[in-house]
């Protein structure tokens, strides 16, 4: 019972029979009987029948305990109050037992101190919400709640004859016994975190506390638990957290939010890593340090508002790095508020952005410049003109726009091979811009064409002393290897405002100067003028008429048989493009194809002779009739075209056709332009299963290693070798020569334009595989071939 002011004590002695042999004031007090009643009654006759009967049963082995009784005794007036009694034994010098003291403690009646303090021990230590036990010196319980039981797994008969260590694992059991062994010597109050094993092996968390007591000159440590599952669980995420902060590539800093100065407190790795500096270097100091003086006020201006406005907010600026280097920082300060809303800390997350700018300025002067030349590309030409327009616009000055076309380009690809041909493109685009102002553009449009932009042209007779000096640029010959090769040029002139107000409609001017330019067959330069306007609106006009000769589907096909010169029979086609024009009638390849090229009209050209070719295969396989491929030509321009061999296999496959009924032929002065792309669309090609033909082999220079790459299933020798073949036994080398190379690499080996048996002859003896021209057949209708087929015989 707990003990206070108001708390009545009385205490008297008995013999060993228990009767009462002295009583005192505070003895009457509390029972409110005079000594002459109480004395020689016996300790019983004193309590209440409850009370009595409690302390009869107990009577045997009272002497024994030393655990307090609660009890009621009867008062004058009829109430009963309760107490609780503690008898003391009383021993001689021999131990035998002469009586008792006997201790009365009573709070006065409805005292909230009396009614907790007389609660039983064991209906308080359930209640915890940890688990409460007293073990006794040998390690055994002496005493747990249920918390113990329900955590250990155990049974109270289990507890009864467990060791306190045999619910821990081996490590904590260690740690415990040593505790364990403080409290009992040293009576040492200690705490320790170990993990409770119940009966089956799952371990819970618990913080453990204990402390000695003593009951009747014997010791016992007295512990609780509290479970610390939740705490761990919270320390394991706060543990990730810190790894995850020191693992993050992202530099991190958090600052102190304070007047002035913002502090740092902390800093990661990765800032250390980034900066140069230590965490024992910055902390402490504020980030501005590192600022680079001069550079991005404006950034600088918006993060200060936004710290001092306490919100947040993202700037990309330039910070220096211990060794003085400069880099860029992509920076993020989120301001941290406390429970109360006030902002206490600010985190910085820094990225290092630096390899990113200088890669997107990489990107941008890539997407924006020709990568052969370096010059301004296409799309930086157009936003470069239109710039100038404005600028002349406002400055009432004259903006030049010089179109020029290299002559015989093509030739010197083919005389002296494409490196030498990337060398005079190269060495040209240094004497253009060598030629005018750094205000002025010079852009590489396509191919052999350069546009420049000559910006502030303050009259015409300026712009045509600038177009001279071009011209003595280009005049000069370009060196490959020693060799001097000649580059002379075509240049077309058109003015702004005069030939034309916008982008377009200028280059167009200047592109139709440099065609009349390009008809004198003399390096010459020439001005727009109006009456210019009716060529190039016819050019403009004969564009318009490919478009709809697609939509009104004015184009068709002929096919001109391919013959093996072995078994005499055709086993292939090749699919010619002819134009049912509605004014001039059918017209031929030579009649609009180039144009075509120039134009960009051929890949939808390309798109159709594909889609009609796949349409008379299928037609042929729905009839029954034996498979027979057929070759379409593609220019480079078509197959540069991104999903070029998607656009195929969708055709293909639209069509029901097996890949190999098709044969696509690329010139090999096409694939030179690009050995790559062409290596790549080869293979591609390959992998659909289509067959492969290198269309002119052997009509300009051969890169043999080059060719030897490609993926091919037939090579076509040039129309101009075999045109070579005559009576002359001589005159058929370098067609041999060819066949011998085909063969070499794996391919079949086709000979075009075969116009005389002499010709058929020699090739035949060479063992050329196939072969197909005039001699055998013009170009035929799908109906002409049909009848070709029923009743073709060996040649």
């Amino acid at each position: 019972m707990l003990v206070s002011e108001d708390t009545d004590i009385a205490a008297l002695l008995t013999d060993a029979a228990g009767k009462v042999v002295s009583w005192s004031d505070r003895c009457e007090t509390l029972f409110g009987i005079p000594a002459p009643v109480a004395l020689g009654n016996t300790l019983a006759s004193l309590l209440d029948m409850p009370g009595r009967e409690m302390l009869l049963e107990r009577w045997s082995g009272i002497h024994k305990q030393c655990d307090a009784l609660e009890l009621g005794i009867p008062l004058p007036d009829g109430s009963c109050r309760s107490v609780e009694l503690t008898l003391l034994s009383q021993y001689d010098v021999d131990g035998a037992l002469t009586g008792f003291v006997a201790f009365f403690v009573a709070d006065p009646s409805g005292k909230e101190l009396s009614l907790v303090g007389r609660m039983p021990l064991s209906s308080v230590i359930d209640v915890l919400p940890g688990t409460f036990y007293v073990i006794r010196e040998d390690g055994t319980f002496a005493l747990w709640n249920k918390t113990l039981e329900r955590v250990t797994a155990m049974t109270p008969e289990e507890l009864k004859v467990a060791h306190a260590l045999d619910m821990y694992d081996i490590t904590d059991k260690r740690i415990i016994a040593a505790r364990i062994k403080e409290v009992f010597e040293h009576d040492a109050q200690v705490f320790v975190e170990a993990n409770y094993l119940d009966k089956y092996g799952n371990a819970t968390p618990y913080l453990l506390c204990g402390a000695r007591i003593e009951c009747r000159s014997r010791r016992y440590l007295c512990g609780m638990g509290i479970d610390i599952s939740d705490r761990r669980a919270q320390e394991e995420v706060l543990r990730i957290r810190e790894r995850a902060l020191h693992a993050t590539s992202n530099g991190l800093v958090i600052a102190r939010c304070a007047d002035g100065d913002n502090p740092i407190e902390y800093v990661n790795p990765a800032f250390e890593r980034i900066s140069g500096y230590s965490a024992s270097e910055v902390i402490g100091r504020d980030s501005r340090f590192m600022a680079s003086p001069g550079l991005d006020d404006d950034e600088r201006d918006r993060l200060r508002k936004a710290v001092s406005a306490r919100r947040q907010v993202n700037v990309v600026l330039r910070n220096l790095r211990k060794n003085g280097e400069v880099f860029w920082n992509d920076l993020t300060i989120t301001p941290v508020a406390d429970g109360t809303g006030k902002v206490t800390h600010f985190i910085g997350v820094i990225n290092d952005v630096t390899a990113l700018k200088h890669r997107t300025a990489l990107l941008e002067h890539e997407v924006n410049h020709d990568p052969l030349t370096g010059l301004a590309n296409r799309t930086l030409l157009w936003d470069r003109l239109e710039q100038a327009i404005h600028m002349a616009q406002r400055n009432k000055s004259l903006v030049a726009v010089v179109l020029i076309d290299l002559n015989g380009f093509k030739q010197i690809n083919d005389s002296f091979g494409h490196e030498a041909g990337d060398e005079v493109l190269k060495v040209v685009a240094k004497r253009l811009q060598a030629a005018v102002r750094d205000s002025d553009t010079v852009a590489r449009l396509s191919g052999d064409e350069f546009v420049l932009v000559l910006v502030n042209q303050p009259s015409l007779r300026y712009t045509l002393r600038m177009v001279e000096r071009l011209r003595d640029a280009l005049s000069r010959p370009a060196v490959f290897e020693r060799t001097e090769i000649g580059t002379g040029a075509s240049i077309g002139v058109s003015v702004y405002p005069h030939d034309g107000t916008g982008t377009v409609e200028l280059v167009r001017a200047a592109d139709v100067a440099m065609y009349h330019a390009k008809a004198s067959q003399k390096d010459e330069a020439c001005f727009f003028s109006s009456d210019m306007k009716s060529t190039g609106e016819a050019r403009q006009k004969r564009e318009d008429s490919m478009r709809n000769a697609i939509d009104r589907r004015e184009l068709f096909l002929m096919f001109q048989p391919r013959i093996d010169l072995h078994a005499g029979h055709i086993n292939a086609l090749e699919a010619l493009v002819r134009w049912r024009h509605p004014e001039h009638g059918v017209l031929l390849p030579a009649a609009f194809l180039s144009d075509a090229e120039q134009n960009g009209m051929i890949v939808p050209i390309g798109r159709e002779v594909l889609e009609q070719a796949c349409d008379f295969l299928a037609r042929r396989q729905r009839a029954g009739m034996p498979p027979l491929p057929v070759a379409l030509n593609s220019s480079s321009r078509e197959f540069s075209q991104p999903g070029y061999v998607d656009n195929i296999a969708a055709v293909i496959e639209r069509h029901g056709l097996r890949p190999e009924m098709l044969e696509v032929e690329l010139r090999e002065d096409g694939l030179n332009n690009n050995h790559q792309l062409g290596l790549d669309i080869m293979s591609q090609l390959r992998d659909l299963g289509v067959r492969r033909s290198l269309d002119a082999f052997g009509e300009g220079m051969s890169d043999l290693n080059y060719v030897q790459k490609l993926p091919l299933t037939h090579i076509k020798v040039a129309r101009s070798a075999i045109n070579r073949i005559t009576e002359d036994a001589r005159s058929g080398a370098v067609v041999k020569a060819l066949i011998d190379i085909g063969h070499d690499l794996g391919v079949k080996v086709i000979a075009k334009g075969v116009e005389t048996r002499t010709q058929m002859d020699f090739l035949r003896a060479n063992a050329c595989d196939e072969m197909q021209g005039r001699l055998f057949s013009e170009p035929l209708s799908e109906s002409a071939l049909q009848g070709m087929l029923t009743a073709s015989a060996a040649i």
